[in-house]
């Protein structure tokens, strides 16, 4: 018998090398190689790889195609999706355990196949029984769902030659393996075999798939990088669990809008969704307490209402603290240093705590001047108007900058019912007048003109 040979493969980008090394030479990440057993030559590797040979084309002859969407039902997953699924898609949607997944799946499932589509989900991780009790619990009922708890690939294949389904959702694909590969299910060499097994599935055979994935305790999408280079649309999962509220974003997607979101609530039929979502994000704010402050965001092409909230202590101890929920902790240490700097705030004694209200994470700068007069209205235990809301990106001169889709954020307010906006000066140009008359609009250079405008502030209790 010949001796086994063993590989360091990278799990971030997939390069393999004879030793361990603390980093990697391709994608320069450190501490990413796992050891594995090389994967043996004298079998086929791709069962289902396409026949035909592909020919070059000219760009001019390419027949172009209107892709064939097929609709869920589910409005807010459509739009997310850029209309519908892409027949022929293959997509990604990872989250951490218990957020919800493998809910919305089979309700998507039930959707599709009310409409005469032929559905099959690959349960790996539960047995049929489990699954259907789940259905159960959701209403599901359609003939036209097949359940099949299998982790073998060359199984699967086999039933997907048989039925061929329309739609294919694998729960998990770190639990898939094929057997002629001596590793682990789960490691990277199985993961990047099985994802480029069902990409050849779904293009060949014109099935849309989804591949639901595990998560890191970092909460990255586990497996090698190459797996969200592979598949056409992958979709996180996530927000918080005492809310209910859980937000499907885009992260990237061939087909539709990236860094947008659908936002649902965990009910006992499952996920329902959520059309307003500035509604629910409002819904228990506080109208009379210092710290608190309204920003339009964007997410994709969607604009919505958040509360950010901040609260300015002294601190009790000879290093103040710093914390953030839903925001970036280095972002909220530059602001405070703006202040600092631009304002003569004193908060190096002090302790200070900002959250975005409903468990919602924000990345975008437009949220700066949020963040700054939240901080501000604690310090000076001063009520913003409760009728305004703020936006624009704060620079580390204190200067407000232009932020991008200000149309729609204002939109968005004016549907709210906010008659007062604060606002980046430059943004003023080219507004409509229709948005203007509707909004009374203060443009500002610096961020002093926002903290001293009196008619913004009414004193606390």
């Amino acid at each position: 018998m010949s001796k086994t040979k063993t590989i360091w493969s990278c799990s971030e980008c997939g390069h393999t090398q004879a030793k361990w090394t603390g980093s990697c030479t391709m994608c320069k990440k450190w501490n990413t190689f796992v050891e594995e057993v090389d994967t043996p030559e004298s079998f086929e590797r791709f069962a289902a790889c396409s026949e035909k040979a592909a020919k070059p084309m000219r760009i001019s002859e390419v027949d172009h195609v209107e892709f064939k969407r097929m609709k869920t039902g589910m409005e807010e997953f459509d739009r997310l999706m850029g209309g519908g699924i892409v027949r022929g898609s293959l997509t990604l949607v990872g989250g951490d355990p218990g957020i919800g997944k493998s809910t919305l799946m089979l309700q998507i499932s039930d959707q599709l196949a009310t409409q005469g589509l032929t559905v099959l989900y690959v349960c790996g991780e539960e047995s049929v029984a489990q699954t259907s009790l789940r259905a159960k619990r959701l209403g599901i009922k359609s003939e036209g769902l097949y359940l099949l708890s299998e982790t073998n690939f060359t199984n699967i294949k086999l039933h997907i030659d048989q039925l061929k389904p329309d739609v294919i959702i694998a729960d998990s694909i770190q639990i898939i393996y094929k057997p002629e590969l001596p590793s682990a299910p789960g490691s990277v060499t199985q993961v990047r075999e099985i994802a480029t097994e069902f990409l050849h599935i779904a293009k060949g055979m014109n099935i849309s798939i989804f591949l639901i994935g595990h998560v890191t305790k970092t909460g990255e999408i586990a497996g090698p990088r190459v797996l969200e280079h592979l598949v056409d649309t992958v979709l996180d999962f996530d927000g918080d669990r005492q809310h209910g509220y859980r937000m499907l974003r885009g992260i990237k997607n061939r087909f539709g809008p990236t860094d947008d979101i659908a936002v649902f609530q965990m009910g006992e039929l499952g996920m329902k969704e959520v059309g307003n979502p500035s509604l629910i994000f409002l819904e228990e704010r506080a109208h009379k307490t210092p710290g608190s402050a309204i920003i339009p965001t964007v997410e994709g092409t969607r604009a919505f209402l958040v509360e950010m909230q901040a609260l300015v202590a002294p601190s009790a101890f000879s290093n103040s603290s710093r914390k953030s929920t839903g925001l970036n902790p280095n972002r909220l240490s530059l602001l405070i240093a703006v202040l600092e700097k631009r304002m003569g705030f004193q908060l190096h004694n002090k302790d200070v705590f900002v959250s975005v209200a409903g468990g919602l994470k924000i990345t975008e700068p437009a949220i700066d001047l949020g963040i700054v007069m939240a901080i501000s209205s604690s310090m000076k235990n001063q009520v913003l108007n409760p009728k305004t809301v703020v936006l624009g990106e704060v620079g580390l001169g204190g200067e407000v900058r232009t932020i991008p889709r200000i149309e729609s954020r204002i939109k968005e307010a004016i549907n709210m019912g906010f008659t007062s906006c604060i606002l980046p000066k430059r943004n003023l140009n080219g507004l409509s007048k229709g948005l203007t008359e509707k909004i009374s609009l203060h443009g500002i250079d610096y961020i002093e003109e926002a903290i001293v405008l009196k008619h913004t502030q009414t004193k606390g209790p």
